[in-house]
């Protein structure tokens, strides 16, 4: 779910073939026609300016509108999953105390007009000072998972925080619910189609170096992190688009596997913000890496778009040079939907002939 797509083309937000171009120089020449019967052609040009106004304006509101409820059936699948159902009654639970009748006449409260079942300003304090945050945290949001997360997340510590002020005893209560509930309930991974080879510590550097042709992106994750889960079907979709024969994607879970983290230099500590690492292998030897790791082992932010993949690896040149290299023999790739075990060998797909 990194973003909204129609007729299979990235960048093509509207579900119909619509030529607005073409419908524009239509309207100019009726504009024209009638503005020269009625002596003058600025009649033209207003009109087209109000047309083009018009339509700029209806993209800008319909796209969006469109877009949501194309997905929406997928949209209310994904969000129907148990973790989200879960995490939605406890970002809302201080707001349904705060507004039960016979339950919050009993709250306390520093209305002036002592009115139990409102908000009072100190709380309505904290829930702007929060919705700032996760508004600027979302600015840098690139699936719809990671926005969700967000809000997930910050609505949580609201209600910590307005708990606690409410009542301790209520604010015990909620912190344990929730550290149970991380514990226990885990968001859902992707499982989506991909094209990738999941690594063990056994096998990564026997494939990056069974052919030096052929060039490897391989991602270093772990599962418990929330930004390798976001990340997991913007990466799926590029191994789709990309992977043939002298491309390949990879991935393997550092979480699981201490030896690669410390043999590739990444970091699992979430202080050093070092997952997802992608790395870039040619002849088995490392190229490039995102992010880069600054002196002190911290990653230099960096945001993983799609867009930005494909530029910082050369992905559409590397692709081009790629596709013209004929299968190695005994080579093979499997298809996984399924990130957390290694998966066996299968026959190799070669999509750069599809």
């Amino acid at each position: 779910m990194g973003g909204f797509i129609f007729n299979n083309q990235p960048g093509s937000y509207f579900p119909c073939n619509f030529n607005h171009q073409a419908s524009i120089e239509l309207i100019h020449i009726k504009l024209t026609a009638n503005a020269t019967s009625l002596g003058g052609s600025s009649f033209s040009e207003f009109c087209t300016k109000w047309y083009l106004t018009v339509v700029n304006w209806e993209m800008a509101l319909l796209t969006p509108l469109f877009a949501f409820l194309y997905h929406l059936p997928q949209v209310y699948k994904w969000l129907l999953k148990p973790y989200y159902v879960a995490s939605f009654f406890m970002s809302i639970a201080f707001l349904a105390i705060r507004k039960t009748p016979g339950i919050c006449d009993h709250l306390s409260t520093q209305r002036e007009d002592g009115n139990s079942c409102d908000f009072d300003w100190r709380e309505v304090e904290i829930l702007m000072f929060l919705s700032a945050i996760v508004m600027m945290k979302n600015r840098r949001a690139i699936t719809v998972e990671q926005h969700v997360g967000n809000i997930i997340l910050f609505s949580k510590v609201a209600n910590v925080i307005l708990f606690f002020r409410l009542d301790i005893r209520m604010g015990l209560l909620y912190l344990t619910l929730c550290i149970v509930f991380l514990m226990t309930c885990k968001p859902p991974l992707y499982m989506g189609p991909e094209y990738i080879k999941y690594f063990s510590e056994k096998t990564i550097d026997d494939e990056l170096e069974r052919d030096n042709r052929v060039t490897w992106i391989v991602e270093f994750f772990a599962n418990w992190s929330p930004e390798c889960q976001s990340f997991a079907s913007v990466y799926a979709d590029l191994s789709l688009k990309y992977n043939c024969a002298g491309l390949k994607f990879g991935k393997v879970d550092v979480g699981r596997y201490g030896e690669v983290s410390k043999k590739y230099k990444v970091s699992t500590s979430p202080l050093s913000k070092q997952l997802p690492s992608l790395v870039l292998f040619q002849g088995g030897k490392e190229v490039m890496r995102r992010p880069q790791v600054d002196k002190k082992g911290r990653a230099v932010s960096w945001s993983f778009t799609e867009e930005n993949i494909i530029r910082e690896f050369n992905l559409n040149e590397l692709y081009q040079k790629s596709k013209k290299l004929n299968k190695p023999k005994g080579d093979k790739v499997s298809q996984s939907q399924f990130p957390t075990v290694p998966e066996e060998e299968d026959n190799e797909y070669d999509l750069c002939c599809w």
